[in-house]
């Protein structure tokens, strides 16, 4: 039978841009080995239910067989010759076809696919022939329409890679570089045509894993024509070391790569690693992390901290609200609810305190300190804070309350018994004291042994002594216990030092002191404040000041006005005090242990009771001391003791 036909090519952009339309001859086609149709007459199209069949059109789109002549994932190149039942677009009706393979002389394939009909014959060799002919010269046209394409095509690619920032390279199967773009010389400072290896681009720690990565991606055939990624450290022409992002693939045996410099998110990606591995280990050592919940959903976001404090496995945990609320102590659970309720309602930064109890039903204290997230509009979206496990400062906090309170209980018990032992005392001691004093002056007659009445004069000098150690006990139970109060008067000062200084006249001359009162004759001043109390105040001073000095020494008083007060100023030459005694020398019981006052006697509450009492009537004071120089105490007081009573009252 001799073929007829009119041949129309059509430009088309597909795999097989082209396609021959026959005209006048029956329902035939012809496709390649890949399933695309080349040819097409116009009963072919009419079957198939179309005008015309565009460029790129598979023969599955049109046929569908009836047999089992094709396996799943088989090409049309598995079909055998012959005569075969198929369906026609869809169409449920058989119909018979005779396939056949033909190759030309440049060992193409072609397959000719028939329509059987008993009112015409099969096709005729030179048919067959002259079809495969005017393929063939449709396929030369194609190759001629793509090269006079191709310089405009290149032309393109080529302004496209010189405005790329990333790198692009051609390489041939021994990743031997064939062309880059002006980016690789840019970038990396290399001239490409010099015929380097891209491996010779790395640091000699990656070539092996680079060499071997394109290797595989070359010879492993199950990722022909895949893209493979990889980062490594890349050298530029002056040792520098960048970090590129490479993305290779591999095709029609050549290597194309693309590079990213990289280098700056990887700095930022090390220095972030960092700050979070600096923020995981201050956490740790403050027992804090941070949290962070968006309002209305179930989920809460952690720190690693977080997990830590409520003893759970961050790898098999999800923090979430109900979650939550079953770790909180039950009966915490409504007010940790309500700070948070408020928190959205009011807008408002919050803080609080709670107790979780652990999976194991340990109990811990935790601290949770909040702020409200809002968005533009000005709305609250969320909530975030930091925890800080606070159990150890909680259980110290309150070792201390205990130990302070039982401390307190003691210190009020121990004055309580020195109170109720210095008045069961106070009352043998008057009648010993009183006893001797009738001996020592032979008041019921004459002794005739005069040791009795040495005796006697011992037994009293001892009972005063001790009685003054009890009253001074006494008074500082009184004091510490808060119920030393003062009797206010008006009180000429002048008077109170010369009568001070008059009761320890007799001790001094004894020791070989002199002591004296303030030069200033003119001195008049007064205050209100306790007579009996600064007397006291005046006595423990100058006996101290008389004790402590050496036989030749000097005791003397000074006496200054002020604006908002007055100073007494009591002077010695004695032995003084060492410096690391002096911040010590004003509290109870203290006594400055030396080679000197070892041979003195005394409760050490001389200036402690002087303190006590100079505090009372708003006053301060002072030492200043230097060995083997002498020791000045300074009183500084108000001239009245009414105020500082109603502050303390």
């Amino acid at each position: 039978m001799s073929v007829s036909s009119k041949i129309n090519l059509e430009h088309n952009n597909d795999v097989s841009p082209f396609v021959l339309q026959g005209k006048g001859e029956a329902a035939r086609c012809a496709v390649d080995e890949n399933g695309n149709i080349l040819y097409a007459s116009d009963a072919f199209c009419a079957l198939g239910g179309v005008d015309e069949i565009e460029g790129g059109a598979h023969i599955f789109d049109f046929l569908s067989f009836s047999e089992d002549l094709i396996a799943d994932g088989e090409g049309i190149t598995a079909l055998p010759t012959g005569e075969h039942h198929v369906h026609l677009t869809d169409n449920p009706i058989i119909t018979e076809f005779h396939f056949d393979w033909l190759t030309t002389s440049d060992n193409k394939r072609f397959l000719i696919a028939s329509l059987v009909d008993d009112d015409a014959t099969n096709i005729a060799d030179d048919d067959l022939e002259s079809l495969l002919s005017r393929i063939q010269t449709s396929n030369a046209r194609i190759q001629s329409v793509h090269q006079d394409n191709e310089p405009s095509y290149n032309e393109d690619l080529e302004a496209f890679a010189g405005m790329t920032r990333d790198i692009m390279i051609v390489m041939n199967d021994h990743a031997q570089i064939i062309s880059a773009n002006t980016a690789f010389a840019a970038q990396l400072g290399y001239d490409f045509s010099s015929g380097m290896n891209f491996t010779d681009l790395f640091d000699p720690r990656e070539q092996e894993h680079v060499s071997n990565t394109l290797k595989n991606l070359i010879n492993d055939e199950t990722i022909d024509g895949n893209v493979l990624d990889f980062e490594a450290r890349t050298l530029t022409n002056n040792n520098a070391v960048r970090w590129i992002e490479w993305r290779h693939k591999y095709q029609n045996g050549k290597l194309y790569a693309t590079g990213r410099d990289i280098t700056d998110i990887k700095r930022k990606q090390v220095d972030l690693q960092r700050r979070q591995r600096q923020l995981s280990e201050a956490e740790a050592i403050g027992r804090m992390g941070h949290w962070h919940w968006l309002i209305g959903e179930d989920n809460i976001s952690w720190s690693e901290e977080i997990f830590r404090i409520f003893g759970v496995d961050k790898d098999h945990f999800r923090p979430s609200i109900n979650v939550l609320t079953e770790l909180v102590h039950k009966r915490d659970i409504g007010r940790v609810v309500q700070v948070f309720q408020r928190a959205i309602i009011e807008e408002k930064n919050y803080d609080m305190e709670f107790r979780i109890m652990r999976p194991g039903g340990e109990i811990r204290f935790i601290s949770c300190e909040g702020r409200c997230e809002k968005n533009h509009e000005g709305e609250v979206i969320a909530l975030y804070g930091i925890m800080q496990d606070m159990t150890e400062r909680m259980l110290y906090e309150q070792e201390l309350r205990q130990a302070k309170d039982a401390s307190e209980q003691a210190y009020i018990a121990k004055s309580r018994f020195l109170a109720n032992m210095s008045h069961e005392l106070r009352t043998p001691l008057n009648a010993i004291i009183g006893f001797s004093e009738m001996i020592e002056s032979q008041m019921l007659g004459p002794i005739f042994n005069e040791k009795y009445v040495e005796y006697a004069t011992s037994i009293r000098e001892s009972g005063h002594h001790l009685l003054d150690l009890i009253s001074d006990i006494l008074d500082m139970s009184k004091i510490e216990a808060g119920k030393h109060k003062l009797d206010l008067e008006e009180v000429n000062i002048g008077d109170i030092v010369a009568r001070a200084v008059n009761m320890v006249q007799g001790k001094a001359a004894e020791q070989g002191v002199t002591i004296r009162g303030t030069d200033d004759v003119s001195l008049d001043i007064t205050m209100v404040g306790d007579r009996r109390a600064l007397m006291q105040v005046l006595l423990n001073l100058l006996s101290n000041a008389v004790k402590f000095t050496k036989s030749g020494g000097s005791v003397w008083v000074e006496c200054y006005h002020r604006e908002d007060y007055f100073s007494i100023k009591v002077c010695d030459t004695g032995i003084g005090i060492p410096p690391n005694k002096l911040a010590s020398v004003l509290n109870p019981f203290e006594q400055v242990s030396s080679q000197y006052t070892r041979d003195h006697e005394g409760t050490g509450l001389g200036l402690s009771i002087t303190k006590e009492l100079i505090n009372l009537h708003g006053g301060s004071i002072h030492i200043e001391s230097t060995v083997d120089i002498g020791t000045t105490v300074t009183l500084r007081l108000p001239y009245s003791a009414y105020k500082p009573e109603k502050e303390e009252n």
